[in-house]
């Protein structure tokens, strides 16, 4: 069956590269957070200064329980700044490595929260292991906009199209801005390969088959990373690469890796990773858009520690 979406992506791709001077290319800025090595991005359409935000960071103490926003107030001076106006908040998937700040960040700029539609399946694994109770609505409402595989929707002039790349998790997605695809966890830097498949929903055959969907749009296109960690051999972080730099050098993907390779080498590695240092936290709360746990009969929020059951 032809996979319309990877064809109607790499169309949209393929006629931003062909038209020359003139084209309407994203304008993205990145920002790092080295506490959770995780990159934010904002993308704007210089013609409109309409723009969205994807990815952000909320600040979190684990040791105090703490949250903060020196990481989410860059974001907002520079948005000031650049006289950007925000229409969208956009989740790649519900991070186990960091806080969304998509709430504080909608109050001050405004703006939709969206994610895949799969998050609804995130939500009831996780829903239940933290035993939410019936206050979480596990039907993904709290998120503004949901999004499935193959919509398409603006940012001022830009053209932006959604595909489902699961494996990593669920309900992982990548946005294809323009020429600019953002692509989450669900590959990294080309010296440090891939996401890991093991967590609730996760799967390694779907990952590769994501991948390759991935890699499958034109060699030209730029790939954003949502995290980078630093491999042996290198001192400074990145954030951008290409598809065709992925192809040629992802030590994980490249071109002549097959399925079986692929899934036997995740599955190996995976059983040596322990977990991320804040998926506890970082999923109770981004599981609800980024929205804090509700206060309880004393007006304290809790998060919630399972014992002997990750």
């Amino acid at each position: 069956m032809t996979d319309i979406v990877l064809q109607n992506a790499a169309e949209q791709i393929e006629n931003l590269l062909k038209a020359g001077e003139g084209k309407n290319i994203p304008k993205v800025k990145e920002f790092f957070d080295p506490e959770t090595y995780t990159y934010s991005y904002i993308v704007h359409d210089d013609a409109t200064k309409c723009a969205a935000i994807i990815d952000s960071v909320l600040d979190y103490d684990p040791a105090s329980g703490r949250t903060s926003f020196y990481s989410a107030d860059k974001i907002i001076n520079y948005v000031q700044q650049q006289g950007l106006e925000i229409k969208w908040l956009l989740e790649t998937h519900a991070h186990a490595d960091h806080l969304s700040a998509a709430p504080y960040l909608q109050e001050k700029l405004g703006g939709k929260i969206a994610i895949g539609e799969h998050i609804v399946a995130v939500q009831h694994v996780f829903g239940n292991l933290f035993n939410a109770g019936t206050e979480f609505r596990r039907d993904g409402s709290d998120f503004d906009h949901l999004f499935a595989d193959g919509d398409t929707f603006k940012i001022g002039n830009l053209d932006v199209m959604v595909m489902h790349v699961p494996g990593h998790t669920p309900a992982c997605i990548a946005y294809i801005i323009g020429d600019a695809i953002f692509i989450g966890d669900t590959m990294f830097m080309p010296d440090y390969g891939s996401a890991r498949a093991d967590f609730p929903g996760g799967d390694a055959r779907q990952l590769y088959k994501s991948m390759r969907r991935i890699l499958s749009l034109p060699p030209e296109s730029r790939l954003f990373m949502c995290h980078d960690y630093l491999p042996e051999g290198r001192s400074e972080y990145k954030w951008q690469t290409t598809i065709s730099e992925q192809r040629k050098g992802n030590i994980h993907a490249h071109d002549g890796i097959s399925e079986d390779e692929f899934v036997e080498m995740r599955t190996e590695r995976d059983k040596m990773l322990n977990m991320p240092r804040l998926i506890l936290p970082s999923i109770q709360v981004n599981m609800r858009a980024g929205h804090l746990p509700p206060k309880e009969d004393n007006g304290v929020r809790y998060l919630k520690i399972p014992l002997d059951a990750v």
